[in-house]
């Protein structure tokens, strides 16, 4: 049977009013226990979950975010992606409501990730969730570490004649693929060093536990890091009088 704190809380979602909606589900855990707010979680519509999570944040706590299971935390954080926010408000949005439930214990994170590698969309919204930060993913993915500097010194000494031609360093290059590449990098960093329950220890839990997930978030890191920059050199649509309407040269005349 529905529970009817499930209707009213849909209710107030609709016209807006999500901290009312959030205080009665609060009040079922309160009334009846954590299972049984869990239990109404279960029944409510993913977005309606995801309507109240997007307001709490670890900053701003809400109950939801501390029962809410990684499967239901999934589902409706899988819809974010279709709220078509500006990215400047989405990807601060992303990763405060994620960090909320993923870091609410050392457990949590492994279990919401391995949720989410199991969504076809999940690589994506990891992603959008590692927006700004796509260069240190790649340098934990190669180097091991978040920060990596380049040892000039050794960069610019003469380097060894080598006998191999350029088209077997070619066939090497091309050989030596993303995934073992990885694999071949050691991570140089304990969790406790990088556990900021944000964005770095994420990333650190997902390079140890989820190393194939790790390899398609750097595949995907790697395709958008490449068509931004296509993008930033692509020339400039010719203008034209109207929309639609091509241009005419200088030398051509119109039959009109």
């Amino acid at each position: 049977m529905t529970h009817p704190v499930i209707k009213e809380t849909q209710a107030l979602i609709l016209v807006g009013e999500i901290s009312e909606a959030e205080s009665r589900l609060v009040s079922i855990a309160e009334e009846e226990g954590d299972h049984a707010l869990v239990a109404v979680l279960d029944e409510m519509a993913p977005k309606d979950v995801l309507a109240v999570m997007r307001e709490f944040d670890a900053s701003r706590e809400s109950i939801i975010n501390l029962v809410v299971t990684p499967e239901q935390f999934v589902a409706a954080i899988m819809l974010e992606r279709k709220y078509g926010e500006p990215i400047e408000k989405y990807v601060p949005r992303l990763r405060n409501t994620m960090n909320a439930v993923m870091h609410r214990s050392a457990a949590t994170c492994a279990e919401v990730l391995e949720c989410l590698a199991e969504h076809d969309e999940g690589v994506r919204l990891l992603a959008d969730y590692f927006t700004d930060y796509y260069e240190n993913i790649q340098n934990l993915a190669y180097h091991g570490v978040f920060e990596y500097e380049v040892d000039l010194e050794k960069a610019l000494a003469p380097k060894r004649v080598s006998t191999w031609d350029a088209e077997q360093r070619d066939e090497l290059d091309e050989g030596l693929e993303i995934g073992d590449a990885i694999e071949m990098s050691r991570v140089r960093m304990s969790r406790s060093e990088v556990a900021d329950s944000d964005w770095m220890e994420t990333a650190w839990v997902l390079r140890h536990e989820f190393e194939d997930t790790f390899e398609l978030l750097v595949i995907e890191i790697k395709d958008r890091m490449r068509r931004a920059a296509e993008a930033e050199h692509a020339p400039l649509p010719a203008e034209s009088a109207e929309p639609g309407v091509p241009k005419l040269s200088d030398d051509e005349e119109s039959a009109i």
